[in-house]
């Protein structure tokens, strides 16, 4: 039995390592960390950005992985204040977190995309001219009116 859980813990630590490096991999080749570094003129900092990218990646597997440890809701419930300001504080840590989680993963899409070069090749395949940065913003702002119609009719929920 004691093998079995070995063999499953060695296997899973690696396959997790594997995943990580594969993540690391994409950010590294993308550049995206020096990349914000050049446009906020913070380069002496990069090093910095880099131990808190891989900070939020570890941090993330923990949250993921022990559920139980991560709940800081149930332990502030716990605390005697009342749960409507902890309702309150909750919501505006989700938006703070939902905006920068939304920054980041649009930064690294557009990262991939320039790397590619797929954006220029589109605009010259459909013979776009002018307005590139127009479309991108139209693009952006279906894709915040599609979030915020699928929030708030819920639409995450099952139907029964």
């Amino acid at each position: 039995m004691w093998i079995k859980t070995v063999f499953l813990a060695v296997t899973s630590c690696s396959f997790g390592l594997l995943a990580a490096a594969g993540v690391f991999t994409v950010l590294a080749a993308v550049g995206l960390v020096p990349r914000f570094a050049g446009k906020t003129h913070t380069g002496k900092k990069v090093i910095l950005y880099e131990e808190m990218v891989i900070a939020g990646t570890i941090i993330g597997c923990f949250v993921s992985v022990f559920e139980n440890y991560s709940q800081l809701g149930m332990w502030a419930m716990g605390q005697g204040v009342s749960e409507g300001l902890w309702r309150i504080i909750g919501g505006l840590l989700q938006c703070v977190f939902g905006i920068f989680a939304g920054m980041f993963v649009g930064c690294l899409a557009l990262a991939i995309a320039e790397m590619l070069d797929s954006i220029p090749i589109f605009t010259r395949r459909i013979g776009f001219r002018h307005g590139i940065g127009v479309t991108v913003c139209a693009i952006a702002s279906g894709k915040v009116c599609g979030s915020l119609i699928y929030f708030i009719f819920q639409l995450y929920q099952a139907v029964e």
